[in-house]
């Protein structure tokens, strides 16, 4: 069982910037792929970024390239996102996600455990 925490969410002015956390547990963080996804109200949960094990390849989707980056710490079992020049449209609730395999993909049903989610939200 691998447990997944997020932290980091909050209310921001449009153009502002957050930095999402979130925690794995196990002493194989090093093998998972991770991923952050969001849902809004009314809407289908939605692939936001990807990071292979190693961190050497990332993902987005097209409404964030430019804006935000997804990182990992290894030695802290750590994957960050950071967000910047956010908009109003930006506003969910971002969950991060493990992948017990080694290469990230944009597809919730590939992961295999999921944090409880951390409130986001943008004003105009």
């Amino acid at each position: 069982q691998v447990q997944v925490v997020e932290s980091g969410g909050g209310l921001v002015q449009a153009g502002g910037s957050l930095r999402l956390s979130c925690e794995a547990s196990g002493r194989t963080f090093s093998s998972y792929a991770m991923g952050w996804f969001r849902q809004a109200p009314g809407k289908e949960r939605e692939f936001v970024a990807a990071i292979s094990r190693t961190g050497s390849s990332t993902y987005y989707t097209d409404s964030v390239k430019g804006r935000f980056t997804i990182s990992r710490d290894n030695a802290k079992n750590t994957v960050y996102l950071q967000m910047n020049s956010l908009k109003p449209e930006d506003t969910a609730v971002y969950y991060c996600a493990v992948r017990l395999g080694v290469v990230a993909t944009t597809k919730p049903r590939d992961y295999n455990y999921w944090g409880q989610g951390t409130q986001v939200t943008v004003s105009s």
